[in-house]
């Protein structure tokens, strides 16, 4: 699995995990499959005091695409080519709720992937979702020291 996962992210001045920002952390990585758990805060919110719906957008892509990020070789990376999330019910803040992503599909060059946003205490989904994502193998080096003509 990438170390970049298993990592601790870190607010360190050199960056900040997205989930840190937004509210939740990864709780399980396996092959294929990651969940992240977490709460909407009202820095969250809308301007009608509703968690938007960017915020189940991130939260599941994360989930979703991470789990793509799971069935890669070492040295390839990837990124979200688009993503559809359908909301069925809104979250309450302070709600605590899951985000799992399951692949569907790993190739050479795309991958698809699923997932839920489910209540933790309850079980009820509050979101689903699609993503497909393009792999992104990491540059031949050069030989020749690249001039800035």
């Amino acid at each position: 699995l990438p170390r970049s996962l298993a990592a601790k992210p870190s607010s360190s001045g050199d960056g900040v995990f997205t989930g840190e920002l937004m509210g939740f952390r990864l709780t399980a990585v396996s092959r294929g499959r990651v969940c992240f758990s977490g709460s909407p805060a009202f820095a969250v919110c809308n301007p009608l005091g509703t968690v938007h719906g960017g915020w189940y957008g991130t939260f599941l892509d994360s989930a979703m695409a991470c789990a793509f990020m799971t069935t890669l070789p070492r040295g390839a990376g990837y990124t979200t080519l688009e993503f559809k999330v359908n909301i069925t019910r809104g979250i309450g803040l302070g709600t605590m709720v899951e985000a799992v992503g399951t692949v569907q599909h790993a190739g050479t060059t795309t991958g698809v992937a699923c997932g839920t946003i489910v209540g933790s205490a309850d079980q009820r989904i509050y979101a689903t979702g699609s993503t497909t994502c393009i792999v992104l193998q990491p540059r031949a080096k050069t030989t020749e020291p690249q001039t800035n003509a």
